[in-house]
């Protein structure tokens, strides 16, 4: 079984695991090109390609937490050992979504004139955040940033409550009960690790 187990993990880790991430993406790109309309599909993923970019920071801001809750646990281990590559996923499913959204807004001046909404300008500034993560994510980087790298790491927790107001304000704030479903169990998991640490604190 650990043969096993030791197999499954070689083959995933870590180009594996990167096409595993990628194949959501994948299958999106393929419905658009197979569909008779182009255009009515780009609309159609642009909201899946936001969720599952969600979903990818979610799980990576979910890692450390879980570390601490579940300690004897190899799950988020191996979650904290990877989750450079599940932020990588999560900017790569933002970049989509971004180009989709312009794609289907046909027109720079459309882009502009949606700007100043709550549920547009929350998404845009997000993404901001995600450029320089993204690219500060090469070992080079965490070698020659040192401490800064870490810091620019934490702007995370910006970059999740921004877009937890960009879908929940979506179509009216319709999109608020599937954001706090997707992101409750994270904000739920942050509580308690900032428990923890005023715990320990609070014993010296």
């Amino acid at each position: 079984m650990t043969r096993v187990s030791s197999l499954l993990r070689g083959l995933l880790y870590p180009y594996g695991l990167r096409i595993l991430f990628a194949l959501p993406g994948v299958g999106m790109i393929i419905a658009i090109f197979v569909a008779p309309e182009p255009m009515p599909m780009i609309h159609k993923m642009i909201h899946p390609s936001g969720e599952f970019s969600a979903r990818f920071l979610i799980v990576a801001m979910m890692a450390t937490p879980l570390s601490i809750l579940l300690r004897d646990w190899r799950g988020p281990l191996w979650m904290k050992k990877n989750r450079r590559y599940m932020g990588i996923a999560a900017f790569g499913y933002a970049l989509f979504h971004t180009l989709l959204y312009i794609i289907d807004k046909a027109s720079f001046g459309s882009v502009l004139s949606d700007f100043p909404k709550l549920a547009i300008w929350t998404g845009w500034v997000a993404f901001m955040i995600f450029v320089p993560m993204a690219i500060t994510s090469h070992d080079w980087f965490v070698k020659k940033m040192g401490k800064w790298w870490k810091w620019l790491q934490r702007m995370t927790y910006v970059a999740s409550v921004l877009t937890l107001a960009h879908w929940a304000a979506l179509n009216d704030w319709s999109g608020i009960v599937p954001a706090l479903v997707h992101f409750g169990p994270l904000f739920v998991l942050e509580a308690y690790r900032v428990w923890k640490w005023y715990i320990r604190i609070t014993k010296f």
